[in-house]
């Protein structure tokens, strides 16, 4: 099994309800994403996909999130608010759809809002 990691930031705002009061209110973060792609077999060119192309997949999901309102997307609602577990599923499960039908699948995604906290999604 080979495992690529890559790692980017966005920065976004968001407000938590029923968590804490601090969180309770509108605040921002700077987070750091690294998301994990897993897949047994390699390419003629002998990696399991090229870092690049999944740098392009990546960016495309962050970029509806990047310097956004996070509670104003669709994506995010009561049933599931941007926490950081949150956000996490929702790159995991958005990557996940680009790769049907290749031979790599997203195994797990970081969500990361401060240097000293963060969320794992586990696929």
């Amino acid at each position: 099994m080979f495992e690529l990691k890559v790692v980017t930031h966005f920065a976004a705002a968001h407000q938590l309800k029923m968590v804490a009061k601090k969180c309770e209110n509108l605040h921002g973060h700077n987070w750091k994403i690294e998301v994990f792609i897993a897949g047994e077999e390699l390419n003629k060119a002998g990696v399991l996909m090229d870092f690049g192309e999944l740098k392009v997949h990546v960016r495309e999901i962050i970029e509806r999130m990047d310097h956004k309102f996070l509670n104003e997307l669709e994506a995010f609602n009561d049933d599931h608010p941007p926490s950081s577990e949150n956000v996490a599923r929702y790159i995991a499960r958005e990557l996940q759809k680009k790769f049907n039908g290749n031979s790599v699948r997203v195994s797990r995604v970081t969500a990361w809002e401060s240097e000293n906290a963060c969320a794992t999604y586990l696929c």
